[in-house]
């Protein structure tokens, strides 16, 4: 008789410079909340990241027989669904995480597969993976970052006020980027479109090859520029106290780094808990603060350029990027009622979906109040809950489980689901099944 397809997870945290110190990481606190792990938050400790998923860098594993859970999916095609199961070979497509930031992640972007197999194939010690890495962010508490080229126009508007830009770019990259999109900014047309990413393209390699001396001076300048005058920086267009703010604190944590000018040239997007963003292949961009829960391609690819001390890979990320420009409101994601969920057809439905345009994977967000509880109809492949906040149970079939923030479950394909909220509750679930 096969056992009832729900397992609760022990999930490793992994503790990078960046990460968020002691209990002050939900990463850590999450980890910590799974007492059969044994895990302790030293208080002076960053901790970056919690890790779901069969990814070899740090897999799960079942709290009852101790076993990863690439074992228990690779010898039982049934919890991971036949077709899911020989698409995937036998693991899951997904690694589902939650991230908690306290300083600037790299500037970096994701290969595509094709990319991906290609860097892997020359330097593999950099890139151990072939797979490409799409992804998703949701907040779940307020959160910013980089995410994708800015409307041209506001990338103008910057070259014209702040000298520093146009010298670490070059000033004839500047000139040439100016003259060839101006008036332009705006245009559909596919020739203009293609013109307006070559100029970009060539701005932003003429940023990302600028001399170390070129970028140690003007960023001083830039930085000190930022603390004089907080309210007139960049101008009153696109400017101000917080641009301000975000350069005095990207410079406090990397002093005269190159991101300092990147942020003149990607989008500033900041997330209230709820609001996601989908960062599909090729695309740049940075998290700065906060804690998210983050979906992606099972894999951990990474072009990276910028707020860093790892390797720095500028003629790939010039290379590989779609230089598409547009504002951060067509970054946002916008879910929609959760179909599967019981509650999916009243007015203020407890489930809502984050449906990305990728096969891999999509996530639910449910938020019960305390007293509530939601059915959830069976999916055609596998999926991981993680609480957020709250407490409740979990059930499938005969078998209930408990809930409260951190604890992380596995659930088979085909299994039916029900959810309870004793006390106000948000779980996050992510899964893939046939499209």
């Amino acid at each position: 008789m096969l056992p009832v397809p729900l397992f609760q997870l022990q999930c490793g945290a992994n503790s990078y410079d960046w990460g968020k110190i002691g209990k002050d990481s939900a990463a850590a606190r999450f980890a910590a909340a799974t007492e059969e792990s044994g895990f302790s938050i030293q208080e002076d400790k960053p901790y970056a990241e919690l890790w779901m998923g069969t990814h070899p860098s740090n897999p799960s594993k079942d709290i009852s027989s101790g076993r990863t859970l690439l074992e228990l999916v690779s010898e039982n095609q049934a919890l991971m669904g036949a077709t899911i199961s020989e698409r995937y070979e036998k693991k899951l497509p997904f690694l589902f995480k939650v991230l908690s930031i306290q300083k600037a992640l790299s500037i970096q972007a994701h290969p595509d597969k094709k990319l991906a197999e290609r860097l892997r194939a020359e330097d593999p010690k950099n890139y151990p993976d072939d797979n490409h890495k799409p992804e998703m962010t949701i907040a779940i508490t307020p959160f910013d970052g980089f995410c994708g080229f800015r409307p041209l126009a506001e990338i103008v508007s910057f070259l014209q006020e702040f000298p520093e830009l146009r010298a670490v770019c070059g000033e004839s990259n500047s000139d040439a980027f100016i003259a060839a999109v101006s008036g332009k900014e705006s245009a559909s047309d596919e020739a203009t479109v293609a013109a307006n990413k070559a100029a970009l393209k060539n701005l932003f390699e003429g940023l990302m090859t600028a001399s170390e001396s070129d970028i140690k001076t003007h960023a001083a300048s830039l930085a000190s520029s930022a603390e004089a005058n907080p309210d007139t920086f960049g101008g009153s267009q696109h400017g101000g106290a917080e641009l301000s703010a975000l350069i005095t604190r990207l410079n406090s944590q990397f002093p005269n780094d190159i991101g300092l000018f990147c942020a003149f040239l990607l989008n500033y997007v900041k997330l209230q808990p709820g609001e996601a963003m989908f960062l599909q292949a090729n695309v740049p961009h940075a998290y700065l603060s906060g804690d998210i829960i983050e979906c992606m391609a099972a894999s951990d690819n990474v072009v990276r350029a910028g707020f860093t001390p790892k390797f720095k890979d500028v003629k790939n990320l010039v290379q590989m990027l779609t230089y598409s420009y547009a504002p951060i409101s067509e970054q946002k994601m916008k879910p929609e009622p959760f179909a599967s969920g019981s509650n999916s057809s009243s007015d203020a439905p407890t489930s809502l979906l984050y449906n990305p345009p990728i096969d891999e994977f999509a996530v639910v967000r449910t938020q019960l109040a305390g007293g509530a509880m939601e059915e959830f109809a069976p999916l055609d492949g596998p999926s991981i809950i993680i609480v957020t906040q709250g407490s409740g149970t979990i059930a499938v079939g005969p078998k209930t489980q408990r809930l409260k923030a951190g604890l992380v479950y596995f659930v088979g394909a085909t299994a039916t689901l029900e959810m309870y909220a004793s006390e106000d509750l948000i779980a996050f679930r992510a899964f893939c099944e046939v499209k």
